[in-house]
Formats: C-alpha cells, sequence, structure tokens
C-alpha cells in the first residue's frame, strides 16, 4: 500500500487553485466519455496470461476537435511521436523536434495554470522571475535526454517517459501515465484496456472520476497498474509535477493531497538533476513499480 503520509494542506490549496484554473480540462460526459467495466487485480510485470476484464476501450468518445483545437493539447499531440520508445536505444533529436518542444513550452507558459505554478515557485525562490529563464528551467527538467541505466548512451526523458511511455527489453512497461497518449493509444489499438482498480470506499469507478488506476497492456506488455489524470490539460499536469520536484530533494517524493474529492498521493522521483518518474496514486491503491 502507498505509504500515508499527513494531508499537504499548502499543495492542496495550491493545486485546488491549478484545478479552478484549468480551463482546457475536458470535462467527463461532455468532452469525453470512459467505459470503466471490468475490475482487475494487479499481476506481474510482463505476464502475459493476465485476464482481460474489460472487454470494451476504456474511452468510449473524446471530442478530437476541441483536442486539436486548444493550443496547449494540439502542440502536446506533436510531441507524442517524437521518441524511440525502447529504452537503451539512442535518442537522436531533430531541430524541428526541438522546435515542437520550445512551442509547447510556449504555449503552457500562457495559461493561468503555469503561472500560478510560476508565481509559487517564485515565492519559494525556485525559480527566477524572467519567463525566458523559467522556460530553460522546464526545458531542462523535462526534455533534456539521459540515460536510464548508468552506461548507457542518452535514452530518456520525462516527458517521454510520463507522458509517452517506454518499453525496458520488452517485457515491461515503464510510465505512460498520460490520459491523450492513452486514448490515442488505444483509437489505433495498440493499447488494450484490462480493467480498473477500485479506491478505497469504492466498489467501482465513475464516469466522471479524473482520476484512475487502471490495468493494460502495451507493445506486447502488461501494466500491472498504472495512475492517471483524466481529461486534465498538459499545463496541470506539467505544473504539478515541477512544483513538486522543485520543493524537494528527496530521491522519491510523496505528497499527500486533496484536489476536489480526490485524496491522492502524488509520487515524484529524482533522477540526479531530473524528474526519473511522476504520477498521482489514489490513496488507497499501491504505488509501486509505475
Amino acid at each position: 500500500m502507498a505509504d500515508r503520509k499527513a494531508l499537504n494542506h499548502e499543495l492542496s490549496k495550491l493545486f485546488n487553485e491549478m484545478w479552478d484554473m484549468d480551463v482546457n480540462r475536458f470535462m467527463p460526459g461532455k468532452d469525453y466519455t470512459i467505459e470503466v467495466p471490468g475490475k482487475t487485480g494487479a499481476v506481474q510485470q510482463g505476464d502475459s496470461a493476465v485476464q482481460d476484464s474489460a472487454a470494451r476501450h476504456l474511452f468510449h468518445n473524446v471530442n478530437e476537435d476541441h483536442l486539436k483545437s486548444i493550443k496547449t493539447f494540439s502542440t502536446f499531440i506533436s510531441l507524442l511521436d517524437n521518441y524511440e520508445t525502447s529504452t537503451g536505444v539512442e535518442e537522436v533529436v531533430t531541430p524541428e523536434e526541438i522546435a515542437e518542444n520550445n512551442c509547447f513550452l510556449d504555449a503552457i507558459l500562457m495559461t493561468g495554470v503555469m503561472k500560478l505554478a510560476h508565481e509559487y515557485l517564485l515565492k519559494k525562490k525556485l525559480a527566477k522571475p524572467n519567463l525566458a529563464d523559467f522556460k530553460y528551467q522546464l526545458y531542462d527538467i523535462w526534455f533534456q535526454l539521459y540515460a536510464r541505466k548508468e552506461g548507457d548512451r542518452p535514452d530518456s526523458c520525462i516527458f517521454e517517459h510520463v507522458f509517452v511511455g517506454e518499453t525496458r527489453r520488452g517485457k515491461q512497461i515503464l510510465g505512460l501515465h498520460n490520459w491523450v497518449q492513452f486514448y490515442l493509444q488505444e483509437k489505433h489499438n495498440q493499447i488494450d484496456y484490462k480493467g480498473y482498480i477500485t479506491r478505497k470506499n469504492k466498489t467501482r469507478p465513475d464516469k466522471d472520476d479524473q482520476v484512475l488506476s487502471i490495468q493494460f497492456s502495451w507493445k506486447g506488455s502488461v501494466k500491472p497498474i498504472g495512475s492517471t489524470f483524466i481529461g486534465v490539460s498538459p499545463e496541470f499536469e506539467f505544473a504539478l509535477y515541477t512544483v513538486i520536484f522543485l520543493l524537494s530533494e528527496e530521491r522519491v517524493t510523496r505528497e499527500t493531497v486533496k484536489i476536489e474529492e480526490y485524496e491522492i498521493q502524488i509520487v515524484v522521483c529524482r533522477h540526479g538533476h531530473h524528474i526519473g518518474t511522476a504520477y498521482p496514486v489514489p490513496c488507497s491503491t499501491s504505488s509501486e513499480d509505475q
């Protein structure tokens, strides 16, 4: 089970302000519909014999026109095909991809959500006032390549890990904690949704739940448990994880926060000067091996 920590009221207040300010967030039942059939249990990574408890897709429909009309989503989507998902294979970053990274950062820095994050980090003396400096800081945290394993070539960056997903030796899924990537991969029949893992005091998720723990297979491997926000904007997740990363020097940080009705543990792991992984965990589910 996730280690229980006292609720962080300061971060809960900040993240609720961000949630309320997230005008680009997709609304359940209006901008998208999810199906939540099939309760499942945790299995081991790489177990190909896992039972599929869900016959249908997780996403019943998503308003793609709306998705493409929002600058932060459209620039985000353009980044999703820029990565070699196998760890150990060196990434080659083209000038076009660098330009796309910058376009995305420019778009999110215009939002109220990222402005709130910047103001908060300024007060904590963890960011510089100049927006160009803050953008450089974000680029370094999220897009700078590093080697996941010592001695390997630069094969990963945290944007790829959290938002795109990676595979290790074709047997293990790393990361992939983003609902847009999940939807797009599912639409192209690359992801098979296996079912959900329930939260405490809930027999099953609701169709309007915006934090889910799910099980799925991707590229021939099973993710026993993966937690993700549903419907939130890219800037919301960027803001959340950046704030927690910069606040802590710990190798693994777990902050318990209450955002709307959701009591969540936000897990951020450090990999030197970069984020190693970051994801939300509904407080009753396990945070291990995500």
